[in-house]
């Protein structure tokens, strides 16, 4: 299959989509990173000692159903 596929497109054409899709990785991953690395530090400056960053949250109120209906 490997065969057929390297007779169709091309050694050279092959090399070239490979080193895209490589590029294309690295730079995914590199954003990745900067996006952990800027949520960290968003977090952090908003966290005060002994408290969550995220209140509780409310109780859920449930509606009674009318059961003349």
């Amino acid at each position: 299959m490997l065969l057929i596929v390297v007779m169709v497109f091309g050694t050279k054409k092959l090399r070239n989509v490979g080193s895209d899709v490589g590029g294309a990785i690295r730079n995914f991953r590199s954003a990745m990173k900067e996006g952990q690395g800027e949520d960290d530090a968003h977090h952090d400056s908003h966290v005060i000692e002994g408290e969550t960053s995220t209140p509780p949250a409310a109780p859920y109120k449930f509606k009674k159903k009318d059961s003349a209906q």
